[in-house]
């Protein structure tokens, strides 16, 4: 029986732009996102509280947002309510940016970031899956990266349509032993790390997800990421920002390079010196650095 999507909107905020929020990094580019050139629309797995996942295809207009759910069964009101919920905390839809832009407005380099409706940094259905995902990039390329997020959804996701897998639950990783991470997964050095978070999640000594709507101190929710093993500076730096703190860089490799090529005619300079440069941002020095080594994906 083939049943008819369902669609739902809801708000946007006033400036939003979809394409550059889809954009705003490589997130769209894994699975179970799927997405192409020019970002005008987003494909996602979102799992629900019912422990039953929905695919959802994603498109803006210009106050409202376009949710069309391709359904395996009838959707509760309080499905949609969640499957809704879950894309606004996606899009960052609710995240107060105005004083951020008012600081844009006030740096000639900067005034494109309003302009453009930049600075929305989209992030994953979990912070599960953002903090995995942000393991995978670390010491090493992109590319590296991808196989290894596809090879974990292929292999321990959950086929919900042909050729289309859910990111997998800590539970399907944590039964898996750490040589067939490596072997399968491709994750090298990794592996004893993502084994050691999903064993921890699995067994509820850590709970990841409350992180999204903690009120706590940056630097204390910066001193736990720092304590799962793996989570170096970097990843550290840049789960934050998924989380709505902007007081580190995140700074590696590609940044580096980024930051020489924009400030210093091409010459490297230590992290600190880079760390000075943004000091005088205050809070929001780390989507400042972003806005900036990522100006050429929004011209």
């Amino acid at each position: 029986m083939v049943r008819t999507p369902v669609t739902i909107t809801t708000a946007v905020p006033k400036g939003f732009s979809f394409p550059a929020t889809v954009n705003s990094h490589g997130w769209y580019d894994l699975p179970p996102f799927r997405s192409a050139e020019p970002y005008s629309e987003l494909h996602a797995l979102i799992p629900l509280p019912t422990r039953r996942t929905v695919d959802v295809r994603l498109t803006a207009g210009t106050v409202r947002l376009r949710i069309d759910i391709k359904q395996s069964g009838p959707l509760k009101k309080e499905e949609q309510d969640a499957i809704r919920s879950t894309v606004r905390s996606m899009l960052r839809l609710d995240e107060p940016l105005e004083e951020f832009y008012a600081l844009c407005r006030r740096e000639p380099h900067l005034r494109w970031v309003p302009k453009r409706g930049a600075g929305r940094i989209l992030r994953a259905p979990t912070v599960f899956e953002d903090v995995v995902k942000m393991l995978f990039t670390t010491n090493c390329s992109w590319s590296l990266t991808r196989i290894q997020t596809t090879h974990l959804t292929r292999k321990l996701g959950t086929e919900t349509a042909p050729g289309l897998f859910t990111f997998p639950h800590p539970s399907a990783i944590a039964r898996m032993s750490d040589a067939w991470l490596r072997r399968e997964i491709s994750c090298g050095y990794r592996a004893p790390y993502l084994l050691a978070l999903c064993r921890s999640i699995d067994s509820g000594r850590i709970d990841l997800e409350p992180l999204r709507s903690s009120e706590a101190p940056t630097e204390e929710l910066y001193r736990t990421l720092r304590s799962i093993k793996g989570i170096g500076h970097y990843a550290a730096g840049n789960i934050l920002k998924l989380l709505g703190r902007y007081d580190h860089l995140g700074i590696d490799s590609w940044v580096r390079s980024r930051f020489a090529e924009i400030h210093r005619n091409g010459r490297t300079v230590p992290d600190a010196a880079i760390e000075r440069h943004y000091d005088r941002y205050g809070r929001w020095r780390g989507l400042v650095c972003l806005m900036e080594v990522t100006a050429d994906w929004h011209a």
